[in-house]
């Protein structure tokens, strides 16, 4: 006898997710839907010392850049208004949960760690993204497009930068990019309202802030 599909509320979902994202933080019951991109790349190259500091740091900024990701998700979904609206920023955070995955299993190919300071970079970010959803739907959606569309580009300046030789780096970069161009288009299909300039800089300035401390702590 099949058991009764258990239903959760609005919240319920948004407190799993959030669990979810601690455990992953604190590699507590780490769980991904999706396996790495790498698994599939047969590299059989070996990086230099400097090649492989340089994609470490890379990917420890990838990571803490999933980190945020996760963290303005579930900031948004909070206070978002919308059933169909916290869905989209709920799957997107799972698909985004893969990518913490990804990263922290090169990082650990390329001996090195995650950075330091990501339960900085969670609480700032849960912060900006309940800020966000309480802004109202449409501008949470744009706010979802304008981040994804800065990671976008963010993701493909790593990919001039990655070392040509670290084939399975570049596969994961590739893997996320394509994920976060879907994420910012279904923004925009479901309505989402574009940013004001000085919003988008702030957004901009608040990255720069992160890549550059995640690149060496």
């Amino acid at each position: 006898m099949s058991r009764p599909r258990q239903h959760f509320s609005a919240l319920d979902e948004v407190l799993l997710r959030a669990d979810g994202v601690l455990r992953a933080l604190t590699r507590t019951g780490m769980r991904q839907r999706r396996p790495s991109p790498a698994l599939d790349v047969d590299d059989t190259a070996t990086l230099a010392p400097e090649e492989r500091r340089l994609s470490a740091a890379l990917m420890r900024v990838n990571h803490a850049g999933e980190v945020c990701a996760q963290a303005l998700y579930v900031g948004q979904a909070i206070f978002t208004r919308e059933p169909q609206t916290r869905e989209t920023l709920l799957r997107a955070a799972s698909e985004e949960s893969d990518h913490l995955f990804w990263c922290e299993e090169r990082l650990s190919e390329l001996d090195d760690r995650p950075s330091r300071l990501n339960p900085v970079w969670f609480t700032g970010s849960l912060a900006i993204g309940a800020v966000a959803g309480l802004a109202g739907d449409r501008l949470n959606l744009g706010f979802v497009e304008e981040t994804e569309r800065q990671v976008v580009e963010h993701l493909q300046s790593h990919l001039k930068r990655l070392p040509e030789r670290d084939r399975r780096s570049r596969a994961v970069v590739r893997a996320m990019q394509k994920d976060e161009a879907r994420h910012a288009d279904t923004a925009v299909a479901q309505g989402a309202r574009s940013l004001p300039w000085l919003m988008r800089s702030l957004m901009r300035l608040h990255a720069r802030v992160m890549t550059t401390v995640a690149h060496r702590v």
